[in-house]
């Protein structure tokens, strides 16, 4: 607990000082505002694994292809929200757009063109999000989304929304799941962070051009069993992990 509680604290202080002493980025070239994005995720990293004894291991970045590509992530902690920037060259992330109106961390989603999204739109913030995530991949960058929508805990029900099949089929695009098991160390809802090692794998890129119902299948088959997987490995690693695993319904609905 008094680890959690020093980690939250000097996290939220690295970030305030990275808000604060970034904000002339703002008036800066995006890709020196990107390059301090980066350097956060890095650093939280870093505090992560000197305080908690947190680490990180990532698997299967050669799959990831060179060019714009569209990133499916499974979604289980805050902590994707910021460590997987890192992984790409130049990430576009698809976020809430309320999100953008927050001071400075607003701001400087903007400022990084992440592609902003108005939900209670319905239809027609789908048909934005495409146009804007096309923008971004016709400058070479990486569209990533969590198609979940929002944090699930280890292994509960998958529920995957329709924005990554919209965008899948918008894009014409190779898509990258990606499974990781960061619910385990950060679990959502709970101040405690757990020593151990956070897995992120990328997974064998989809073609495109896929019939929508076999990408959706594809996707949630390859993202679930991988990230499965990666829950196994960690109750028998030297730190086990159990507490926060949810029984999988398999036969949801949604799968």
């Amino acid at each position: 607990m008094f680890r959690s509680i020093l980690f939250t604290g000097v996290f939220y202080l690295n970030t305030a000082v990275f808000l604060i002493l970034g904000s002339p980025l703002l008036f800066g070239p995006r890709r020196w505002a990107m390059m301090g994005l980066k350097a956060h995720a890095r650093a939280s990293l870093w505090w992560m694994r000197v305080i908690v004894g947190t680490k990180l291991e990532v698997r299967g970045l050669e799959r990831l292809p060179s060019g714009p590509v569209l990133v499916c992530a499974k979604h289980q902690s805050a902590w994707d929200t910021f460590a997987l920037i890192p992984l790409f060259r130049d990430p576009a992330m698809v976020m809430k757009a309320e999100l953008g109106n927050i001071p400075l961390y607003g701001w400087f989603s903007r400022k990084f063109e992440h592609v902003l999204i108005q939900r209670e739109r319905g239809p027609a913030a789908l048909r934005q999000m495409i146009r804007d995530a096309k923008a971004r991949a016709e400058e070479g960058r990486e569209i990533v989304i969590f198609p979940e929508g929002t944090r699930r805990a280890p292994g509960a029900a998958p529920d995957y929304k329709p924005g990554a099949l919209a965008l899948y089929d918008g894009l014409d695009l190779p898509c990258v799941p990606l499974a990781l098991n960061s619910g385990l160390y950060w679990p959502r809802r709970s101040m405690i962070r757990y020593p151990g090692t956070i897995i992120v794998e990328i997974l064998d890129p989809i073609p495109p051009g896929l019939p929508r119902s076999e990408f959706r299948q594809r996707l949630i088959s390859d993202i679930e069993t991988a990230s499965e997987r990666l829950m196994a490995e960690a109750a028998e690693s030297a730190t086990p992990r159990l507490s926060q695993i949810q029984p999988q319904q398999k036969q949801n609905k949604n799968i």
